[in-house]
């Protein structure tokens, strides 16, 4: 009951309106964390997160790689309706990014009275029109790109890339670090307000660097490295989420602040997705099932294990819920709020989700659906693929042939939403004449 009432009031009255830190690491594997089952790296900070609150098991990020994950987060819709943010922005791509008039979690929060700021990776632009500080972050620190260098903060055609605000900034130290540090240092300023922090580290994404590195690497070798490298970065990653939990104990804001902790999505090499198929780049399993916990002290129940089915722009919805936001009309969130089921007050709910796969040239490999334990994978070149997860989570055996039915209903929700995305869909030249 109290947990109840506190929901309720949370989304009514000003005075109780919680605090929001919103982490999300890059190319973290699903197994990568303790509490997924990890025993060569220990992650014991974000697994106090599963243990003061909520694991999910069946998490799925908004894509298969960096930008549309981020898309669908900052505006809680499919990043399908924006083009050419389908698949990572390339190094240097100056013609894409998240067109500037357009609603973002960030803008929302702010309009609702909330202190506003993100430390970490943008990816959803390189201009100061597409960038952070365009889309209701009042204040940023990062790299705009989808990677750098952790030492020289430089992509690898290079180009210098981190930033203050939309000013470029050269200073010394681990790209982690940094991150952490910058997040610190705004809530050390927050006065008088509730806020929404989102913190995006690019690790343990590549090149594969430990805190120790002191040389930059070599284009040729960003993809370079081992299991053991990539675990040092995800512990280093673990030591700054400490960091942040530390800080917010020290200011006496945990008790009010839902802190969320999630991948954008499935691990590249040297990860481990296990038990799940495939990786990064993909719509198997193993591309799009990711680690994801949160708390939130007297709402979500601690210690508990959801097996709801969702996805990143769910926490949109669910944030934004919490924080008595509005949405225009014109642009509907098309996750559901979280927070009634995993706090307990209502039942899990089946969900029919849906993933496509257009890379950087603008050439669809695969779609996905996901529909109850049912997952259609429409991969063209290589024929259908039909799963049954409640007894084969690994997707082993394809059992299209068989449930003939299934794979055309399927086919058919697919083909339907793909005709809802594009009738209001945001082509690249539109985005691109936005900011003129």
């Amino acid at each position: 009951m109290y947990a109840l009432l506190l929901l309720a009031s949370l989304t009514i009255n000003a005075a109780d309106r919680p605090n929001v830190v919103f982490i999300l690491a890059d190319d973290l594997g699903y197994g990568d964390l303790g509490c997924y089952g990890v025993t060569d790296i220990k992650t014991p900070r974000i697994d106090t997160i599963a243990r003061d609150g909520v694991k999910f098991t069946d998490f799925h990020s908004n894509g298969p790689v960096c930008t549309p994950t981020r898309c669908g987060f900052i505006t809680g819709r499919y990043q399908q309706r924006f083009g050419g943010l389908e698949w990572a922005i390339p190094p240097g791509g100056q013609n894409l990014g998240l067109p500037k008039n357009e609603p973002t979690i960030a803008t929302a929060l702010q309009k609702a009275g909330y202190a506003t700021a993100m430390s970490g990776k943008w990816h959803l632009g390189y201009t100061s029109d597409w960038g952070p500080n365009a889309h209701g972050f009042e204040r940023y620190f990062g790299l705009l790109s989808g990677n750098h260098d952790y030492v020289s903060h430089r992509e690898h055609d290079g180009r210098a890339d981190l930033f203050l605000n939309d000013k470029p900034v050269e200073m010394e130290g681990y790209s982690t670090h940094l991150i952490t540090k910058h997040a610190i240092k705004w809530l050390d300023e927050i006065k008088d307000k509730p806020f929404f922090l989102y913190v995006a580290y690019n690790a343990p994404h590549f090149p594969f660097q430990t805190p120790e590195t002191k040389q930059p690497v070599l284009q040729r070798n960003f993809n370079t490295g081992t299991r053991e490298i990539y675990g040092q970065m995800v512990e280093s990653l673990d030591e700054g989420v400490g960091k942040i939990l530390d800080r917010l104990d020290e200011l006496g804001l945990s008790k009010n602040t839902l802190v969320v902790f999630a991948s954008d999505n499935g691990g590249a090499q040297y990860s481990r997705n296990a038990p799940f198929a495939k990786d990064k780049g993909t719509l198997w399993e193993g591309g799009i099932r990711v680690s994801c916990v949160a708390r939130f002290p007297g709402v979500i129940p601690a210690g508990k294990v959801t097996n709801q089915v969702a996805i990143t722009m769910d926490w949109t919805a669910t944030i934004e819920k919490l924080a008595g936001a509005t949405q225009p009309d014109s642009r509907p969130l098309e996750g559901i709020d979280l927070m009634p089921i995993i706090s307990g007050q209502s039942p899990e709910v089946a969900r029919t989700l849906f993933w496509r796969r257009v890379d950087v040239k603008g050439v669809q490999s695969h779609r996905a659906v996901r529909d109850g334990d049912w997952k259609y994978i429409d991969a063209p070149k290589e024929g259908p693929f039909l799963y049954d997860l409640a007894s084969d989570l690994s997707e082993a055996k394809n059992v299209a042939s068989e449930n003939a039915d299934v794979v055309a209903r399927l086919k058919q929700k697919a083909d339907d939403w793909e005709t809802m995305i594009e009738a209001s869909r945001i082509t690249p030249k539109a985005i691109a004449a936005s900011v003129k």
